[in-house]
Formats: C-alpha cells, structure tokens, sequence
C-alpha cells in the first residue's frame, strides 16, 4: 500500500496519481455487452437460455426461469429469529428514512397571476439488479426494492443470477420482505437487456438500478436512454480521517470493510499522526490472515490502499474533496465531526464520530448505500426515491397572465427566428 506525506516534496504529484488511478475493468467490455444486448433485442429468451447456461451453468428451462412470491415467503419462514429480526429492522429503517424523501407537488400562482407548480408520479415499471457471483447481498434487495416501493411504483421486477442453479435463501427472504413483484433467475449484460428491451416472458420495465460486474455496469450504460438508470457504480470506495484517539485495530476494520469486497476496491486512511497510521498499517497487516476474506482484501489492501499523513485533519478535507469516495469516514469526536462535515463538499455516503463505522450504514442505518463511485459523487448521489420517480410540470394562463408575459414571448420567439412560435402566442394577444 502506499505510503504519504502532504509535507514532503512529490507529494502533490504522488496524490494526483492515486486519485487519477482508475481502477475499474481494463477490458473493453463494450463490445462484448453490445453484441449481447443485440442478440437478447433479436432473440429474446432463446438468448437468455443460452447465456445462463454459458456463464451460469443450469438449464432455465429445466429449473424453472423464476421465484416465486410463495418460495421467498417460504425462504423467509425458514429464517432463523435473529436474521429474520435484522432484515426487517434494516428493513423498517430504510423504509422510514426513504419515506422522508417524498417529494410535494407544487400548485401555486406567480405575481403575473400565472397558474405554475409540478406534479411527481412514480414510473410505471422498475428492474431491480442483484449480483449473485462473488458474493449474494440481501442488503442491496432491501435498498433498490424499498425505495421503489415508497417511491409507487407499480411493478418491481428483479433480476439475479443463480450460478450452478442454486439460490441463496436469504436473498429470497429480503425480496419478500421488500415487496418484489417479479423474479427471475438470470444475470450479466442479458439481464439488463431483457429489462430494458423485454422478450416474450419478461416485460420491459422504466428503470433499471443495481450494482453488478463490469458487463453489468456497462450494460447499464449502454442501455440508458431506453431505460433510466441509478449510476454506473465501480469498485467499492472508502476514506477514512482519524486521529490517534481512535483504537489501530478498530480503524483497520473499517479500511478493511470495503477492501473484502473486490481487489479493486480503495481504502485510504488520512491521518495527521504518522505513528498512528503506522500503527494502522501494522494492525491490517495482522488482521487480513485472520478473516475468510484474506485472499480479496490482501490484494486490495497492496494494490489500492494508502495512509496519508496530513499535518491537520482539517487539511485533509479539500484531499477528500478530490477523491469524492463513495464512502467518508470521520472517526473523531463529535464536534470536530461536525466541523469538518461542513467542509465537505463530494462524498457519496459521511459517517460522523468514533461510533459510526461504515458497515452500519451498509445494513441498518436507514440511507441508501447504492452510491456514486469512482469520482462521480462530484457530480451525482446515491440511489433515492427519486430515482423511481419524475416531475411533470404544469402551466395555466387566464387572459391577463398571458398579456403580462406573452408580449416578452413574442419578442424571444422572433429573435429566434420561430415565426410560427410567435404567431401561436400573437393570436392570443390579439
């Protein structure tokens, strides 16, 4: 991992380089995705039969192509209590705090006595993608499928891969839990295909959302336009700014929490203690062989990961600013917490205080963690009820409104060489 030092000469070269690396898929999987997705537009399921039997090894047509609402409720009456009770407090929280999100119509009338406002209605169809190759996330059923849910959509459809044909249970349970109206058993690029173009089984939906491999990502990519879509999410993404006050093996398990995911993923301590972060680096270095995930977070940790020694933490925030991680740690007291929040500008996810590890918000804090990675929190946010939903506006004009703003029309539809835009605003004025 590397190893820096705001004071030292080359330091700003060395910062420019972490945060210009790109640790996404060197492949160029654009072509394979395309010439899949125009295989699932000609062929339909014939197509997504292949293609699970290729990737995912089992036959849909022997296995059955979907789960049904009676097997999840089913895989959630098997649940033992303590599981059952966590996904449904996670549950409950992260429907609790999508409900907030709502957003209010607006009707209301201007000085020109102009009716203006806007009206919100959720999208008719939503496709809900959930990775089932290196690892099965339950959490990430409950954060697509609830936000939709709140948000009115009407038909929720999800998407996950069953490799070898087995199902991972709690994944079954968590749709349940959550409400899904659909799912069917494929994965990859000719997933996404098959939601935003349809076949002859499955309907096409509105918007697709979900965090998936590089094929996935890019599918998404490729199909937005036809369908909306979340984000293109990356590896995952964690910074941390501790003091010395924080325990070396504490902080180490949070950089490890994100480095277990992929060995793309980033974790970044930036502290302004070099004996502390040594500290960190030696108690990372003694915890990795211990945990199932070792292999992963070894290669993370080696190839991504970095202590950055910064003379203030105050000092380190414009640095964050410029990494804009998916997730913001600030693991100090609870008033410095504060004051170097509000210095924040891009993250997509930031954790106040000594007692707010990252993971929670991963499960049961209530926001959503489908969030921007690679940067684009400079630009983006995470996963909300508005992404399952669009604004209509609306306009109602008496005659006196119209005289008051129409003349201003005219003028701007001429000087744009519109004619018949003026004529159209003209014949009323007259």
């Amino acid at each position: 991992m590397r190893r820096l030092d705001a004071s030292e000469p080359g330091f700003a070269a060395a910062f420019d380089a972490l945060v210009n690396d790109r640790r996404e898929s060197t492949s160029d999987v654009s072509a394979d995705v395309a010439a899949i997705i125009a295989r699932v537009k000609a062929e339909g399921d014939s197509a997504l039969a292949d293609y699970t039997a290729k990737f995912d090894r089992f036959d849909l047509d022997a296995s059955g192509w979907s789960i049904s609402k009676a097997e999840c409720a089913a895989a959630y009456d098997a649940l033992g209590p303590e599981l059952r009770d966590a996904l449904n407090l996670a549950a409950d929280r992260i429907r609790a705090y999508h409900a907030a999100q709502l957003p209010e119509d607006r009707d209301y009338r201007d000085a020109a006595g102009a009716r203006l406002g806007a009206r919100w209605n959720a999208v008719d169809a939503a496709g809900v993608y959930v990775p089932g190759g290196r690892a099965a996330y339950p959490s990430s059923v409950l954060m697509n499928i609830i936000p939709a849910k709140v948000a009115g959509v009407g038909r929720i459809v999800m998407m996950t891969p069953t490799p070898g044909g087995e199902v991972n249970p709690v994944v079954m349970a968590a749709a349940h839990i959550g409400g899904v109206d659909e799912i069917w058993r494929i994965g990859g690029a000719q997933a996404v295909a098959a939601l935003a173009y349809g076949t002859d089984r499955i309907a096409p939906v509105d918007v697709v959302t979900g965090p998936g491999n590089a094929w996935v990502a890019e599918a998404k990519r490729q199909v937005y336009g036809v369908v909306g879509i979340d984000m293109v999410a990356g590896p995952s993404e964690i910074v941390v700014v501790a003091d010395n006050r924080n325990a070396p093996h504490v902080i180490a398990a949070d950089l490890l929490s994100q480095a277990e995911h992929d060995p793309t993923s980033q974790s970044i301590l930036f502290t302004d203690d070099a004996a502390f972060g040594e500290a960190v680096a030696a108690a990372v270095a003694e915890v990795i062989p211990t945990l199932a995930t070792a292999r992963t977070m070894e290669a993370s940790w080696a190839d991504n990961g970095a202590v950055i020694v910064v003379s203030t933490l105050a000092e380190a925030i414009p640095l964050c600013d410029r990494l804009a991680p998916e997730h913001l740690e600030l693991a100090v007291d609870a008033d410095v917490a504060d004051a170097l929040f509000a210095k924040v500008r891009h993250a997509g996810s930031v954790f106040l205080g000594r007692h707010t590890p990252e993971a929670i918000g991963d499960y049961v804090a209530g926001p959503n963690h489908v969030l921007p990675t690679g940067r684009r929190a400079r630009f983006s946010s995470g996963l909300s009820v508005g992404d399952f939903m669009k604004r209509t506006s609306f306009l109602a004009l008496d005659e006196s409104a119209l005289a008051a703003i129409g003349p201003a029309a005219v003028a701007l539809a001429g000087a744009e060489g519109l004619p018949a835009h003026a004529l159209s605003v003209q014949n009323r004025l007259n």
